[in-house]
C-alpha cells in the first residue's frame, strides 16, 4: 500500500441500520423507545436497591452496578443513532469515533466480568453458605467491583491506542449504526495485525474464559442443588441463580456470534443483528429478568412505585 495514500481522516460516515426514510423513521420510534425503557427499567432496579435495606446484599450490589453498567453502554451508542436519524446525518467526527468505541468497549467488557462476578457470588452462596459473610465481606465485594473496572478499562484502552496507530486511506463509510471494532478495522490500508491478535486474546478471555469459568461455577452449583433434600429448598436455590443463568445466556448468544466468525468472513448485517441485540436489547431486557423472576426484588419495586404514586398524589 502507497504511504502516500493515507491520510488522517476528520470524520467518518455511520450508514445506520437502513437507508430508506420510512423505514428510519419505524427505527427511531422503536429504538427511542428501546432507550427510555432501558434507562427508566435500570434506573428503577437501582433505586429500589438502594431504598430497600433487605437489599443491601452482596447479590443486589452487583446487580445496581450491572443495571447502571447496562445504562450506560446503551447510552454511548443509542442516543448518537437517534440524533443521526433526527437530523439525516451520518457524520461522526474522528475523536468521537474514537471516544465511542473506547467507552462502548468498556462498558461491554465491565458487563462481561459482572456477570462472572455475579456468578462467583452465587457460587459462594449455594456452595459454601458458612463461609459467605467472609468470603463476600463489604471490601471483598468492592474489590471484586474495582478489579472489574480496572481490567475492562485495561480492554478499552488497549484496543484505543492501536487504533490510534492506524492509518485510514480514503473509505471513511462504516457500515454499522455506531463505531465499532470490527467495522473500523477494515477500513484501514494497513494490515492491522497487533489490533487482531490483541482482539483474539482479549476477545477469547471476554468469550471463552468468562463463561467457562460461569459454566464450571454452575456445574457445582447444580451438583450442590441436586443433594438439597427438600424439594421446596433446591426450587429456592435455583430460583436465586435462575435471573443470572438467564443473563448471560442472552449476552452470550450474540456476543459469541461476533467472535468466533473468521474476521474475513464477518458479514456486515450480522455484526449489525448481533451488536443490536447485545447492546441495545439485552440492557433492556435485564430488568426485566431480574424484577420478574425474583421475588423480593418485586416487592422492591412495588413498595418503590407505591411512594413515588403516593408523593405525586400528595403534590
Amino acid at each position: 500500500m502507497d504511504r502516500g495514500n493515507q491520510t488522517r481522516l476528520s470524520e467518518f460516515l455511520l450508514l445506520g441500520l437502513s437507508q430508506h426514510l420510512e423505514q428510519q423513521l419505524i427505527l427511531f420510534g422503536l429504538f427511542l423507545a428501546i432507550y427510555l425503557v432501558t434507562v427508566v427499567g435500570n434506573l428503577l432496579i437501582i433505586l429500589a436497591i438502594c431504598s430497600n435495606s433487605h437489599l443491601h446484599t452482596p447479590m443486589y450490589f452487583f446487580l445496581a452496578n450491572f443495571s447502571f453498567t447496562d445504562v450506560c453502554l446503551s447510552s454511548t451508542t443509542v442516543p448518537k443513532m437517534l440524533f443521526n436519524i433526527q437530523t439525516q446525518s451520518q457524520t461522526i467526527r474522528y475523536g468521537g469515533c474514537l471516544a465511542q468505541i473506547f467507552f462502548f468497549l468498556w462498558f461491554i467488557g465491565l458487563d462481561v466480568f459482572l456477570l462472572g462476578v455475579m456468578a462467583y457470588d452465587r457460587l459462594v452462596a449455594i456452595c459454601y453458605p458458612l463461609h459467605y459473610t467472609i468470603c463476600m465481606s463489604p471490601q471483598c465485594c468492592f474489590l471484586l467491583v474495582a478489579g472489574s473496572l480496572v481490567l475492562a478499562h485495561l480492554y478499552s484502552l488497549t484496543h484505543t491506542i492501536l487504533l490510534v496507530q492506524l492509518p485510514f486511506c480514503d473509505s471513511n463509510t462504516i457500515s454499522h449504526f455506531f463505531c465499532e471494532l470490527l467495522p473500523l478495522m477494515k477500513l484501514s490500508c494497513s494490515q492491522p495485525y497487533a489490533n487482531q491478535y490483541v482482539l483474539m486474546y482479549w476477545g477469547g478471555a471476554l468469550t471463552i474464559l468468562i463463561p467457562l469459568m460461569i459454566l464450571i461455577s454452575y456445574v457445582q452449583i447444580v451438583t450442590t442443588i441436586l443433594r438439597v433434600p427438600s424439594v421446596k429448598g433446591k426450587c429456592k436455590a435455583f430460583s436465586t441463580c435462575g435471573s443470572h443463568l438467564t443473563a448471560v445466556c442472552l449476552f452470550y448468544v450474540a456476543a459469541i456470534g461476533v467472535y468466533f466468525i473468521p474476521f474475513e468472513a464477518d458479514s456486515a448485517g450480522k455484526d449489525r443483528l448481533a451488536a443490536v441485540m447485545y447492546a441495545v436489547v439485552t440492557p433492556m431486557l435485564n430488568p426485566f429478568i431480574y424484577s420478574l423472576r425474583n421475588r423480593d426484588m418485586k416487592e422492591a419495586l412495588g413498595r418503590l412505585l407505591h411512594r413515588k404514586s403516593l408523593f405525586f398524589s400528595i403534590r
